[in-house]
């Protein structure tokens, strides 16, 4: 879970988070060289006093200039693409579970179980216990297997909702009358906590999800 003055992603807890998190060190990378490369052009710009009487076009330079973006977004654009197939990629689920939001609080079926469903509300804080994480706990968490390939299905019966763990690198939109479903597996054990990530009234901030 996010910790005080994190300004960083998450720890990764599943395979996915992992290459996204990897992914975004090496676009950062990418674009601190363009910024520092650009930043120090323009400042030999403003404060050196050269100039070349004779040039007339400059075709080489213009070539490059073109060419070398060009490849730089080839570089940011293939892995991006390799991340976003296998975000996309079900392989064999060991288990399903079918999340359903409502305005304010989510329900889940564990498909592959006979009557196995229940609501999962936030605590409120007068009722926390001392070891409780404020506005982030539930009365019922999901508990689901690690190392295990795991499919959740996702659906609103409202207004649109979000389903988002970001340390598994999860976010689902939950949209009425729609079944959206991802594929995670998640390699290490703990507890994972998300909140609804899109706007969906009054008390969108306080319907958290927690997989244990």
């Amino acid at each position: 879970m996010a910790t005080w003055a994190n300004l960083g992603l998450q720890d990764s807890s599943s395979p996915l988070m992992e290459q996204l998190n990897f992914f975004h060190d090496h676009t950062l990378l990418i674009l601190t060289m363009i910024t520092i490369l650009v930043g120090y052009i323009m400042g030999m710009l403003m404060f050196n006093k050269f100039t070349n009487r004779y040039l007339l076009h400059g075709q080489t330079i213009e070539i490059i200039w073109t060419v070398l973006p060009a490849i730089i977004l080839m570089f940011i654009a293939f892995p991006s693409l390799r991340l976003l197939y296998l975000m996309d990629e079900i392989n064999t689920p060991s288990i399903t579970l079918k999340s359903i939001g409502h305005q304010w609080y989510w329900s889940y079926e564990y498909s592959d179980f006979l009557n196995l469903e229940f609501d999962s509300y936030m605590i409120p804080t007068n009722e926390l216990e001392m070891s409780g994480f404020r506005l982030l706990d539930v009365d019922n968490r999901i508990v689901l297997p690690m190392n295990n390939q795991i499919r959740i299905l996702v659906t609103a019966t409202d207004v649109l909702h979000s389903w988002t763990v970001p340390s598994l690198g999860v976010k689902v939109d939950a949209t009425p009358g729609r079944l959206n479903q991802i594929n995670f597996l998640i390699n290490r054990p703990g507890l994972f906590f998300g909140q609804c990530s899109e706007i969906c009234g009054a008390n969108h901030s306080f319907m958290p999800i927690v997989i244990e």
